[in-house]
């Protein structure tokens, strides 16, 4: 009997602890005894160059009045955001100095902000204390105060594609070595250059291949090129690349010219918003059947080439005719070519 009285109060002391607290959304208080941490920014100058500097985050750690286990995240988000989309920087068990290079800060943030632009940033350092002893207790959760930093995110190495009287357009370098390709855009008859804009290099054609300031380099069509080009050897390939919609539930049909989509170089998708009629469609490249998407459906047409929730696609070369999920109408259709996949919205 004694033991029970024993084992009861203790029960009744650790829930009368948390039930001291007030929930507010995510995050709970303790009534007192609480520090939260205090964060300082370092100075979020961000240059390629310096790429391997260390920035220096410097934190104070929670104190909660007592002892417990805790895991420090430091985060960011776009001014005004409340962190409803947040990008994390660090986790980590401490928070005294959290210290990432340059290029380290850079590559995680253009997870969530535009490259070569200037973002006014919040950051704050969330903690979690590990409460649950068993008793089903929640995690408390506590964060420090917002601190605002502006900062200009580079992007990857890139050659911007200059092209007279429109808006400049660019091709990256992913591997940092010299070889840059993307997606451009053009008109009928349009002449374009590439600019490194790091050592302000202008590279135009030459007798083979490109040469720095070269002449402008002509297109005949126009439409989507894949741009390819190596500045190590002054080599490069352009080719058209045209996504596009065919199928009777398109203007066209089944016949040429396809609806062509854009492509999106920041969701790295293609997309389109068209009037769709009741029928079928799939993706083709350049007008032509050696390159195709289709659904994974049993059947052309059938109704499980959608996921359940009717407006994703699973995709495969040579796949079933994908059927206009809600009917006649206007559409809004993103094509994701990495993950095989497409979203088909009636708007």
């Amino acid at each position: 009997m004694k033991k029970y009285y024993i084992l009861l109060f203790a029960l009744v002391g650790v829930l009368g602890f948390f039930t001291s607290c007030d929930e507010d959304g995510e995050q709970l208080r303790l009534s007192d005894n609480v520090t939260v941490p205090t964060l300082t920014l370092p100075d979020l100058t961000l240059v390629r160059a310096n790429g391997t500097d260390n920035l220096i985050f410097t934190c104070t750690p929670i104190d909660p009045g007592f002892t417990a286990s805790v895991t420090y995240f430091l985060e960011a988000c776009p001014e005004g955001n409340n962190f409803q989309d947040v990008t994390e920087l660090y986790k980590g068990s401490t928070c005294d100095n959290i210290e990432l290079t340059v290029n380290q800060l850079n590559s995680i943030l253009l997870n969530g902000f535009p490259e070569d632009q200037t973002s006014s940033v919040d950051f704050r350092v969330k903690c979690v204390l590990e409460a649950d002893a068993g008793l089903g207790v929640d995690n408390l959760i506590y964060y420090s105060e917002t601190e605002n930093g502006a900062t200009t995110i580079f992007g990857l190495l890139r050659l911007d594609v200059l092209i007279s009287g429109s808006e400049t357009q660019k091709i990256k370098s992913p591997g940092s070595d010299g070889i840059y390709e993307g997606f451009v855009k053009f008109e009928a008859g349009d002449n374009f250059t590439l600019l490194d804009p790091d050592n302000n290099i202008t590279y135009g054609t030459g007798t083979s291949g490109i040469a720095i300031d070269g002449t402008a380099i002509t297109v005949a069509d126009a439409g989507w090129y894949d741009i390819t080009v190596n500045t190590n050897d002054l080599t490069y390939t352009i080719e058209a690349y045209n996504i596009g919609l065919v199928g009777d539930a398109t203007p066209n049909g089944w016949n040429t010219p396809d609806s062509k989509m854009d492509y999106n170089s920041v969701d790295r998708i293609w997309e389109i918003t068209a009037n769709l009629t009741n029928g079928n469609f799939k993706f083709r490249l350049n007008d032509g059947w050696a390159w195709n998407l289709g659904g994974n459906g049993t059947a052309d047409g059938s109704a499980d080439n959608y996921n359940s929730d009717k407006k994703t696609v699973p995709l495969s070369q040579g796949g079933k005719n994908i059927p206009v999920s809600k009917g006649a109408g206007n559409y809004t259709i993103k094509l994701n070519i990495t993950e095989s996949v497409a979203t088909v919205i009636k708007n």
